[in-house]
């Protein structure tokens, strides 16, 4: 009898279980790509036509659309949508676009983003239907230069988020003794996958480096946090954010470009500096800007007068700690026999560099355009030799910072 329960119960709960498992395995809506489509109205005729954008995503989910320029572009973003496992260029008639990407920004959203061939207005946005017959359409207007009205990019206020009150002099983040906080930002990810040599990535790459580096500033007692811990596509702002919402003492960005062959190898360290006239430094500059440009985000020009006068003003402390961690991680390079550039520390304006209150640091760990520097870059042994030198920088420059803090202007 008691057998015959407890086997009865057991089942019960096997039933249970199986009724449940269908839920549990529920997916969101995921965008049908061979179902939408982009297509142009009229003949082709040499001059811009409207354009008819059809996405079935698989439900009726909340979206918002906007348009961008320096290019052109429109920014869709849908709520609680999965991406398909294709390419974006897969879209039916993404030819008629100069340029498509995707990819999952905040929480549960993903981020569709097409470069327009001219300026264009949204005469008409819609979600028809529910479930898998749901509809997107959107109807694209070419407009006249003057006529084309794009959403307003803001003013600084985003590069100020979360800084200490008050913000002109952002007062030294206190911690306990020893807790020294570092973020670190592999650059790139998600449909930006930065530089590409060989079919190798700069995004995924460098996501490996920082976590190699995060394991020997561990081992040395420092807190490390990371800008993204997965292929995905972070806006450069959002990178600021999240070394300030960790308290970092300090944020290292890295990177492995690619430049014309013959024109740069070895290891070097960006500061910021807006009128860094090193033609290179600008061209990279240019190039990790327009990533986020695409992605419906722009940093340039964002400053008004009196926040980039507060910004300097606050820079009178990073700025010169910023220097200092560029010659301790040199140092550690030279010693550690990683190839440097001949003129190894470069000042650029890199976003990612603009952070008034944290001292910044971009490293290229080298270039992926460059045989030796890829081979390098591929090497765990070499990587293992460049992450004990970063980590051996940065708790040097820690305690040479605490020793200095008393000279320096708070």
């Amino acid at each position: 009898m008691q057998a015959g329960a407890t086997i009865r119960a057991a089942m019960l709960a096997l039933l249970v279980l199986l009724c449940a498992a269908p839920l549990a395995a529920a997916e969101a809506p995921r965008l049908d790509l061979a179902a939408s489509s982009l297509a142009a109205e009229g003949k082709d005729r040499g001059e811009p036509r409207p354009l008819a954008l059809t996405l079935v995503p698989g439900g009726a989910v909340p979206y918002r659309a906007m348009l961008l320029d320096g290019p052109p572009r429109l920014v869709l973003d849908l709520q609680g949508v999965g991406l398909s496992a294709a390419e974006p260029t897969a879209l039916p008639g993404a030819a008629l676009v100069p340029a498509i990407r995707w990819g999952a920004i905040a929480g549960d959203r993903v981020r569709i983003v097409l470069e327009l061939p001219s300026p264009m207005a949204i005469d008409r946005a819609v979600l028809t239907g529910t479930g898998p017959a749901a509809r997107l359409s959107l109807r694209l207007v070419p407009v006249a230069p003057e006529d084309f009205a794009p959403e307003a990019r803001g003013d600084a206020l985003p590069l100020l988020f979360d800084l200490p009150d008050p913000a002109p002099l952002p007062p030294a983040i206190a911690r306990a003794p020893g807790a020294l906080r570092v973020t670190l930002d592999p650059g790139h990810g998600g449909f930006d996958p930065g530089a590409v040599a060989g079919g190798i990535t700069e995004a995924a790459l460098m996501l490996t480096v920082a976590n190699e580096i995060a394991a020997a500033l561990r081992a040395k007692g420092v807190e490390v946090t990371l800008t993204r811990d997965g292929d995905r596509f972070v806006p450069l702002e959002r990178r600021m954010t999240v070394a300030r919402s960790a308290h970092a003492d300090l944020l290292i960005s890295l990177h492995a470009d690619v430049l014309p062959e013959g024109e740069a190898a070895g290891a070097a360290v960006f500061l910021w500096d807006p009128e860094g006239d090193d033609r290179a430094a600008a061209e990279l500059a240019l190039r990790h800007d327009r990533d986020d440009l695409l992605a419906g985000l722009d940093l340039a020009g964002a400053d008004d007068e009196v926040a980039a006068t507060l910004m300097d003003i606050a820079r009178l402390d990073t700025q010169p700690r910023s220097e200092n961690i560029s010659k301790f991680l040199l140092s550690e390079f030279a010693l550690g026999r990683i190839a440097i550039r001949n003129r190894p520390v470069k000042g650029a304006a890199f976003s990612v560099l603009k952070s008034p209150d944290i001292p910044s640091v971009l490293v290229e760990t080298g270039f992926l355009s460059d045989a030796g520097d890829r081979a390098n870059l591929l090497d765990p042994q070499w990587r293992a030799g460049l992450a004990g030198a970063v980590a051996r920088a940065v708790v040097a420059w820690a305690e040479d910072d605490a020793a200095r803090a008393p000279l320096l202007r708070r």
